[in-house]
């Protein structure tokens, strides 16, 4: 029997300034194994189709026939909320067909997997790791520094992804695109030289928080305040609504700890996370 387990981080995209342009990956994963067994079959817990109308075999039909493929799907990653479940999934199956003989350069995969998800930030923090930079179709990975976490603020109702993004006007006044450009630069450059101050100065959005606000109001308050109670600061994750408190590691959290359970009682839940380094994987199976 032919096989390959694939194992894909989650992500979170935009980082407060850095719409459509900068992702990261989450330490939370996707497996997937993928066994050659003469027929087609998908086992999974997840509440996800069973069918080839997958996303996960729809992205490995891209570049291999799945009729002779049996698929198991665990997820780590929630399904809604804007931690790249979908991308992980994309970035599964094609890296899962790539290693069964479908023919793809490493740049192919990224080419595709940004055509299926629609835009190309989760799909590279998920096949990278650490922080990327996009453009366009391309991406560049830069390493993180050492003692940044995170904790989730993952909300009961979930928002539409399609919903978040017709919210967003079609132009921006300059003042404001202005103000996203200086954060992120303050941001790339916290990232990348281990300044906590920079990065909490650069978790500031005027293009696309503000406009989604609407959908998901009780989040406003945490982005509005947790850098009052010991974060570095507070970003919508994705499109939302989950949203991505940074934090430093060491730092004394139980004041924030307490506002962030006080404030989400009743509507989201809390989870601690790291940031993820490594990014997808791909290992063969014993026969």
């Amino acid at each position: 029997m032919n096989g390959v387990r694939v194992r894909v981080p989650g992500s979170s995209a935009n980082l407060g300034p850095g719409f459509d342009v900068l992702a990261v990956a989450l330490g939370m994963h996707l497996t997937l194994e993928v066994t050659e067994t003469g027929s087609f079959s998908l086992e999974t817990d997840l509440h996800v189709r069973r069918d080839r109308q997958n996303l996960i075999v729809r992205a490995f039909e891209r570049l291999l026939p799945a009729d002779r493929y049996r698929f198991r799907v665990r997820s780590e990653i929630p399904l809604s909320g804007g931690m790249g479940s979908s991308a992980a999934g994309v970035v599964a199956g094609l890296l899962a067909a790539q290693a069964l003989g479908g023919q793809a350069s490493a740049e192919r995969v990224l080419e595709l997997a940004a055509a299926i998800e629609g835009h190309g930030d989760n799909v590279a923090a998920s096949l990278l790791g650490g922080l990327v930079i996009c453009a366009g179709q391309t991406a560049t990975r830069l390493e993180l520094p050492a003692g940044l976490e995170a904790i989730l603020v993952v909300p009961e109702r979930p928002v539409r992804t399609a919903l978040a993004r017709e919210v967003l006007p079609p132009e921006v006044p300059l003042r404001d695109a202005v103000h996203n450009l200086a954060a992120l630069a303050r941001l790339i450059a916290g990232l990348v030289g281990g300044d906590f101050e920079l990065i909490a100065a650069g978790l500031s959005d005027r293009l696309h928080q503000p406009y989604r606000a609407h959908l998901y109001p009780r989040c406003g308050e945490l982005l509005a305040s947790a850098a009052d109670h010991g974060a570095l600061g507070a970003t919508i994750s994705g499109a939302g609504p989950t949203v991505l408190v940074w934090v430093r590691r060491g730092q004394p959290t139980g004041e924030l700890n307490s506002w962030l359970e006080e404030r989400t009682r009743g509507w989201a839940k809390l989870r601690p996370v790291c940031f993820e380094p490594e990014g997808a994987s791909v290992k063969t199976l014993s026969s």
